[in-house]
């Protein structure tokens, strides 16, 4: 008798399992929702870091983003060129255009910025930003404690020498991680062909920002006025570089008198471009004395 009670509840158990896994896949058929098969085509053409450089949560809510209409082709930074115009063809879009950005920190200060006291704590930008408002006197320069170093998923970005946050533009995929954790907004996109920046974000006036950091711009506006193609302004108290206009000559790092543009002239190519001014002075003032004398 309690042999058959129990195959009794067992063939009962294997009904009732038979049934609801019969109603469950029923209720699955009504009630599925309809995948557009784009959108794993658009994902198999991301990065698959699951960075959230895009702003987005992981690859396939870019994905999801980019089918709803809500993201760009190209919302991901590290998947390239290629495959941002593979996606575009998913779409049926034209294939986006443009140079390749990378990553650059507006600032050189590092160990020639001034402190205004020891920070001991944790080693986070953010941290240290929440102690008496930072242990740097210049209220605009890297603290280095490497927030976008940790933020990196493409091992682009490290902490340089003098203590300042660096880029390594090979290595860069200009996935904004390292944008969105500097509590400085430090770093910016800039076009990966160009070599001239300007390595300074300090907005104070020229005895102030001088007075905490001996490489910071101070305003003067030299590189503006000796600029031939009107590719470099001070916006703000800071030179501030137009990147369609820069060719890339290098007369304004000739010029900075606090070697704030990369890329650092020498004090021998200093005097020298000195010298050439000096000499075209001459020339041009020997030409106007000899026409009024005619």
């Amino acid at each position: 008798m309690d042999i058959m009670n129990i195959v009794y509840a067992v063939a009962v158990l294997g009904i009732l399992g038979a049934v609801f896994g019969l109603l469950l896949a029923v209720a699955s058929k009504v009630f599925e929702v309809k995948k557009d098969p784009r959108e794993e085509a658009i994902l198999s053409h991301l990065a698959g870091a699951n960075c959230g450089g895009c702003g987005f949560p992981g690859c396939a809510g870019c994905a999801a983003a980019i089918l709803a209409g809500n993201a760009p082709v190209n919302a991901c930074a590290p998947a390239g060129a290629e495959n941002a115009a593979a996606i575009a063809a998913i779409m049926g879009q034209e294939a986006p255009s443009g140079e390749r950005q990378v990553a650059f920190v507006r600032c050189n200060g590092g160990t020639n910025a001034k402190k205004r006291f020891e920070y001991i704590g944790v080693k986070d930008c953010i941290s240290a930003t929440k102690v008496a408002g930072s242990p740097l006197e210049c209220a605009f320069g890297c603290l280095g404690f490497g927030s976008c170093v940790a933020a990196c998923q493409f091992g682009a970005m490290s902490i340089g020498p003098n203590g300042c946050a660096v880029v390594d533009p090979d290595k860069c995929t200009n996935c904004g991680a390292c944008m969105s954790a500097c509590p400085r907004k430090l770093i910016v996109p800039v076009p990966a062909s160009k070599k001239v920046h300007v390595t300074c974000a300090n907005r104070d006036k020229g005895k102030a920002a001088m007075s905490v950091c001996s490489n910071s711009c101070i305003g003067c506006g030299l590189c503006q006025k000796e600029c031939k193609k009107d590719a470099i302004h001070v916006e703000n108290g800071v030179a501030v570089i137009d990147y369609e206009k820069c060719v890339g000559c290098k007369l304004c790092t000739k010029v900075c008198p606090r070697d704030a543009i990369l890329p650092a002239a020498t004090a021998e190519e200093k005097e020298k471009y000195k010298a050439i001014k000096k000499a075209q002075a001459e020339k041009a003032a020997a030409a106007a004395k000899a026409k009024a004398e005619a």
